[in-house]
């Protein structure tokens, strides 16, 4: 249902929002997102208007803390101490710090215990900075671009609610559940159901600001779960316009600055395939096709490296099947089923084995 965003690295083909095929996040941590209080007393709204009016909204300057959480059941995971590694993606709690004044105006940063990543916006200006690595990247975007063109982003509600949106429709069943309030604002809850029980998702609530109309928490229930096993929300929050300084910024001294050109519109779309991978099917049984050059093994001392320890190790908890596709081997948690072919093509998604299956023997 969710296109991947054309991302630079091979590390973020896996990090795919929640609402499709999740394979990101970190381990449950459920006190960390404010949960539900007593309902507000709010006007009464209908889920047409509620879609109607996320999909006209146009965000305020706000400012803010976004804590994204995940719990999948997945094996133990060798620790890689980079905070950027597919490990921590995996078993880690996010917090993403957010200024926003515009589409083309805004920082996102992920602080670290001992490092910190910043992705900052400035017109056709971005700029991705890595501490670990002491290494900006400057990327010159094209024209009008839109927020989702800057390569490296954090998921944040918004961007996770616009994505599950676009699955909106025959597939999905729409209603609205009990008033909510999460970051001490007052939301309407959206919820979201998949009609076809091949997915493994069985509902995804959307908390809509009641005065803004910005999504501030997006949560992703299995089928049959009381708890979601994915959520990005805000802990903090407010509209206010952030200070110059904190959206400028300037290469700090002795690191390494490369260029990247994305000015000629072909870099950077979100939902568009690159590296080789693919999609099949759509909207809830969406399927993320990986060619087997994204597993080959690299040097364990490179980040590539490092993510391949930990796919082994996912390798390692997965079950050998086999049928008229082939044979290879199968990993299912709540939320994401992954079969890995002995030809070494990946096959992901919120969906039954069935459903990999059937992808795997598509031509």
């Amino acid at each position: 249902m969710v296109q991947v965003p054309k991302l630079s690295s091979r590390r973020a083909r896996w990090a795919v929002p929640a609402g499709a095929l999740v394979v990101t996040g970190g381990v449950l941590a459920g006190t960390l997102i404010s949960a539900a209080q007593a309902a507000p007393g709010l006007p009464a709204r209908t889920p047409a208007q509620l879609l109607a009016e996320v999909a006209d909204a146009t965000p305020p300057p706000l400012t803010g803390t976004v804590v994204e959480t995940a719990s999948f059941g997945l094996p133990a995971l060798p620790a890689t101490g980079n905070p950027t590694s597919l490990s921590a993606l995996l078993t880690g709690s996010h917090t993403i710090r957010v200024w926003y004044a515009s589409p083309q105006h805004f920082r996102l940063a992920l602080p670290e215990s001992l490092s910190e990543s910043d992705v900052i916006r400035d017109g056709r200006t971005a700029w991705l900075w890595q501490s670990t690595l002491n290494k900006v990247t400057r990327f010159t975007l094209p024209a009008h671009a839109p927020a989702t063109a800057v390569p490296e982003q954090p998921l944040t509600p918004q961007q996770a609610a616009k994505q599950v949106l676009a699955a909106v429709g025959p597939t999905t069943t729409v209603s609205v559940d009990s008033n909510v309030t999460v970051a001490g604002q007052a939301a309407y809850a959206l919820i979201l159901a998949p009609k076809d029980a091949r997915s493994l998702i069985g509902q995804v609530q959307i908390d809509i600001d009641a005065r803004n109309g910005v999504p501030l928490r997006l949560q992703v229930f299995a089928r049959g779960a009381s708890s979601p096993a994915f959520q990005v929300g805000y802990t903090a929050i407010q509209f206010v316009s952030p200070s110059p300084a904190d959206l400028s910024f300037t290469p700090p001294a002795g690191a390494s600055v490369s260029q990247v050109d994305l000015s000629s519109g072909d870099h950077g779309q979100a939902g568009a395939p690159a590296g080789g991978y693919a999609t099949i099917g759509k909207d809830w049984l969406t399927v993320l096709k990986l060619p087997s050059s994204d597993l080959t093994p690299g040097p364990s001392s490179t980040p590539a490296g490092e993510n391949d320890r930990v796919l082994n190790a996912l390798l390692g908890a997965a079950t050998p099947v086999h049928g008229t596709w082939g044979s290879g081997r199968l990993l299912r948690t709540s939320l994401v089923s992954v079969l890995i072919t002995d030809s070494g093509t990946a096959f992901v998604g919120a969906v039954q084995p069935s459903v990999l299956y059937a992808a795997a023997g598509k031509p």
